[in-house]
């Protein structure tokens, strides 16, 4: 697969919809944490509970400095654990999927298994587009999430 292959992936609806899927699956399994503070503690405390990692990165918050330490310290967390990481680039809509009142959908971490819950062709077409991704050296690609 060429980068241009990827890149054309990486715009499809097909890949948006299957994280929109796989965000409402786990989330109705519960097993979803929500927040740039929440998710380090899951990383912290069980890391071999995280299955996919979520970033959102949205112009608003590029100048946040402690925002992108966090970023870099999830990303890095992400790389030595062998834990699929995406990038989406409207966090506004993301919150919207995840969200909760006080909580800001920065980053989503999807944890499992949920008792047989990740037999899900979303979830495994994710991870297959994020290896796929990184054998071209792009080690954060950017989904687009459909609108409603």
């Amino acid at each position: 697969m060429t980068l241009e292959e990827v890149q054309v992936q990486a715009a499809s609806p097909c890949t948006g919809q299957a994280l929109v899927d796989v965000l409402e699956t786990a989330q109705d399994n519960d097993c979803l944490t929500v927040g740039v503070y929440e998710c380090a503690k899951v990383m912290n405390l069980d890391p071999d509970s995280v299955s996919f990692c979520v970033l959102a990165m949205d112009e608003q918050f590029q100048w946040d400095v402690a925002l992108q330490i966090h970023f870099t310290l999830i990303q890095s967390f992400c790389f030595d654990n062998d834990i699929s990481i995406v990038r989406v680039s409207d966090r506004q809509r993301l919150h919207e999927l995840v969200g909760r009142k006080d909580e800001e959908a920065h980053c989503v971490l999807i944890t499992g298994p949920c008792e047989g819950s990740w037999d899900d062709p979303s979830l495994e077409k994710l991870r297959v587009f994020c290896e796929e991704s990184r054998a071209l050296n792009d080690w954060l690609p950017e989904i687009s999430l459909p609108a409603r």
